[in-house]
């Protein structure tokens, strides 16, 4: 298929997507520009999934030494203690910037969920945890309740589940079911990410938090991957309203995370 045809297939899902470098220039251009924010004294994170396709949205050729917090699916995995954390490490004078969201694939036939990986001959997932996930979710359909087992060996994929499981009927029901999955996925990422912002507020001592979240489209090695920006906030550390964080708060180690 011609990158045309993907194209269409992209915008017809997604209506806003742009090219992954073409979304990277445009918002780094918008800190630079409209929010005067000085990009070396940025510190970078991350809260996406941790498969290897996910090179397309790479603010780190300019944002250098990224934290990551994100893991299978791209849900923050790295919690309110990886928040604290990643507070305690900004640059002094800087700010925080924080990109997030799920990735789906488009093959070259237009299929969604599927993508031809560099070096190999065949399609696979993307993503492959939500596509697990799902397919969980349909060969239980019939069970009024689905609950993944803890697993120690298996932790971040039991919680992505556990986490998608309130959504099951309409992910199931859906026109698209692997779009939905993913569309939730974003969802629980930006709320997640939000709450433990909110959580650590007071261990930000940096004047601005930037939200940059957004579903990654990948698609085959020949033709560039697509970002659907979903949220971009600039937010000032002193209106975000605190919630109330774990009592280790005080602990001198917390403190020197």
């Amino acid at each position: 298929m011609e990158f045309k045809e993907i194209e269409k297939r992209i915008q017809q899902f997604y209506p806003g997507a742009v090219a992954g470098d073409e979304a990277v220039e445009k918002y780094l251009s918008k800190l630079q520009k409209e929010h005067q924010v000085d990009l070396t004294k940025v510190l970078f994170a991350t809260s996406i999934c941790s498969d290897d396709a996910n090179f397309s949205a790479d603010f780190s050729k300019v944002l250098s030494r990224p934290f990551v917090m994100g893991g299978l699916g791209g849900l923050p995995y790295t919690g309110f203690t990886g928040m604290v954390a990643y507070a305690h490490h900004i640059p002094d004078g800087g700010d925080a910037f924080i990109f997030y969201g799920p990735h789906i694939g488009i093959n070259e036939e237009g299929e969604l969920g599927r993508m031809r990986r560099i070096g190999q001959s065949a399609d696979s997932n993307s993503c492959g945890a939500l596509m697990l996930a799902l397919d969980r979710l349909i060969t239980e359909e019939d069970e009024e309740v689905y609950v993944p087992m803890a697993s120690e060996v298996d932790y971040q994929q039991i919680l992505l589940e556990r986490s998608l499981m309130p959504f099951k009927h309409d992910i199931v029901n859906s026109a698209f079911p692997k779009k939905a999955i993913t569309d939730k996925t974003y969802d629980i990422i930006h709320k997640l990410l939000h709450k433990y912002v909110a959580m650590a507020k007071n261990e930000f001592h940096c004047q601005r938090i930037i939200f940059l979240g957004g579903v990654i489209i990948n698609t085959d090695p020949n033709h560039q991957d697509y970002i659907d920006i979903r949220n971009f906030e600039v937010l000032n550390v002193s209106d975000i309203k605190a919630v109330k964080s774990v009592d280790m708060t005080h602990m001198k180690a917390f403190k020197e995370l």
